[in-house]
């Protein structure tokens, strides 16, 4: 009888229709998966095969808009889900109803340790924020869910692992030698991900709650792809090419296609290829080989739209550009689709300029006569709009960061660049490297071309009502918003907002907490600046400030979207004073509309 090794995982739930989802499992030996619901609907596959683990994405069908339907996992015609004497709900596949105002609810966050087998107070890094939502969830049914948990990256360490990780570790290789106590090859991340998504809370809210993933660092290795230097250092290890191949591998195993729709899916080569073969290991294992030596060969990217709210999540890690002199956090062709993405039904042309060119300060642009400029103060915003009414951007690393980290990268990549000769680029390689020193502001010429497609988006004649950007990575929560009066005359129309939340499951030194604290204040700014003058560096034209934050713990963010408003609300996983496990309590609750 085959077993249920993994999962299920509800990864897609259509929004055209309000009919079909995607469920993803590994099975222990290769078998017939499927998914059968309360009401008829259902769906089957065949597992595949990678590396000796068996996978399927099983597409569901049949389902009726607007329902909630439970539903069960069976293994060649075995049930395996619910597991018997679960104390969870029936896992559910909650349907929307396509061309209402319903609201979209989007939880998100960062960074997730493998919570340890204990309860909450037993914790050294206090509550996870996703196991402390699912316990939420679970004792209150009637609750409002969140209609897709949005993972920003970190969804495992390969590079810090747990003290039972490293036991197990122990059992297959010599720990004294490279890589040491971190992951070396594909079982060995399967095992991170058995950790991390057997946890019972995890496993039932990912059953239940439609989920969109991207990687970053940890999910390889702490500061992966931060430079040239860094890459050609890591490549001339005999452990590396092992690393990365199996991090590709199993990304694209145990999140990649479950962020991809059916239709995707249908068109993929690589999927087909892999599902047809006895064993689609070296298919993949090719395939990740010119992913890693080529980043505009494939494109991790992706869009997911939620009625009239469109998520992009960006590649901000095997997109990158990293020969000095040329450095991109994207590709010229990852940029061009993220960007067609973003004007396409915001009322520019895709591939093309749909507006002029922001004008820099100084510069006067005619308006027509009679005609007051769109976005004034007071002016009812147009009524008719494109295509979607809330932009997401989700990218793993803040575009707007505290003001003094964000000079010192921009410094950083000056200097490394050779701006102050070669014995300060030295120096600032290792301060890079050794101070992650690589956000978005510190690939320049990439934050003014997000800065650039924001703003065209945001002031095109279908402008969204909202674009937000969804960022992790940093161990804090904040919420900062531009000031456009610098960057162009025509501000846009959109409300424009730096969403940071940070980590769901993970610790933050104290001198890190000051360090980010500083960065927000005056003198942080002075600093900076200072910073800038040496590096030779012009200052930002665009501006911004924070408008709540920093906050520090373990932590997740809900934006909820209807029509053309936004509510935000921030939840902190907090041990019960009264006992009883933890409880999430709110720290912050903040509306706009556009």
């Amino acid at each position: 009888m085959a077993g249920l090794r993994l999962g299920p995982l509800l990864r897609q739930v259509d929004w055209e229709t309000g009919t079909g989802a995607t469920v993803w499992v590994e099975a222990d030996r290769p078998c017939e998966a499927e998914v059968r619901c309360a009401d008829g609907a259902g769906g089957t596959a065949r597992t595949w095969q990678i590396a000796g683990h068996h996978y399927a994405l099983v597409p569901v069908t049949g389902l009726r808009p607007d329902t909630e339907t439970a539903y069960r996992v069976l293994l060649d015609g075995e049930q395996v889900w619910p597991l018997p004497d679960s104390p969870f709900p029936d896992s559910t596949i909650r349907t929307p109803a396509p061309g209402t105002d319903a609201p979209v609810r989007v939880a998100f966050g960062s960074c997730r340790w493998a919570a340890p087998p204990s309860d909450a107070s037993h914790d050294p890094v206090g509550p996870d924020a996703l196991d402390t939502l699912a316990q939420a969830l679970a004792r209150a049914p009637e609750r409002p869910r969140p209609d897709v948990l949005v993972l920003l990256g970190d969804q495992v360490y390969a590079d810090e692992t747990s003290a039972e990780t490293r036991r197990w570790l122990a059992t297959r290789r010599d720990l004294s030698e490279p890589p040491g106590e971190q992951v070396a090859d594909y079982e060995e991340y399967t095992r991170l991900y058995y950790e991390s998504w057997l946890d019972p809370e995890v496993r039932w809210l990912l059953s239940t709650v439609p989920s969109c993933m991207i990687f970053d660092d940890h999910d390889v290795i702490d500061d992966w792809n931060t430079s040239e230097a860094w890459q050609r250092r890591m490549r001339a290890t005999p452990w590396w090419r092992e690393r990365i191949l199996s991090g590709l591998m199993s990304y694209w195993v145990h999140q990649h296609l479950g962020n991809l729709s059916p239709t995707e899916l249908a068109a993929d080569p690589l999927y087909a290829q892999v599902r047809t073969a006895d064993d689609g290991t070296e298919a993949l294992r090719e395939f990740a080989t010119r992913a890693d030596a080529d980043p505009s060969y494939t494109r991790w990217s992706y869009r997911r739209d939620f009625g009239r709210t469109r998520l992009l999540m960006v590649d901000t890690r095997a997109a990158r550009v990293l020969e000095e002199g040329r450095r991109a956090m994207l590709s010229e062709k990852e940029f061009a689709w993220v960007r067609e993405q973003a004007m396409e039904g915001a009322g520019g042309t895709p591939g093309h300029p749909g507006l002029e060119e922001p004008s820099r300060p100084g510069q006067e642009e005619p308006s027509t006569p009679g005609q007051e400029e769109p976005g004034a103060p007071g002016q009812e915003r147009p009524g008719t709009f494109g295509g979607y009414d809330h932009l997401l951007l989700g990218t793993s690393l803040p575009w707007l960061l505290p003001h003094f980290v964000h000079d010192v990268e921009a410094w950083n990549a000056s200097v490394c660049g050779g701006r102050r000769g070669g014995r300060w680029a030295r120096i600032a390689e290792d301060l890079r490297q050794r101070g992650d020193l690589e956000h978005w502001a510190a690939f320049p010429e990439s934050f003014d071309a997000l800065t650039d497609t924001i703003a065209e988006v945001g002031g095109a004649p279908g402008a969204p009502a909202t674009i937000s950007v969804l960022s992790g990575d940093v161990h804090h929560a904040y919420v900062a918003a531009p000031d456009w009066s610098r960057w162009s005359s025509r501000p846009p129309r959109s409300q424009v907002r730096q969403l940071t939340c940070s980590p769901v499951h993970n610790s933050i030194y104290a001198s890190i907490r000051l360090g980010f604290r500083f960065g927000w204040s005056a003198a942080g700014r002075a600093l900076g600046r200072a910073f800038r003058r040496h590096g030779r560096v012009a200052g930002s034209r665009l501006t911004w400030h924070k408008t709540g934050g920093p906050w520090f713990g373990n932590q997740l963010m809900t934006l909820t979207l209807q029509g053309r408003s936004a509510h935000l609300r921030l939840d902190q996983a907090q041990s019960d004073p009264a006992g009883g496990g933890a409880r999430l309590v709110t720290a912050l609750e903040t509306d706009w509309a556009g």
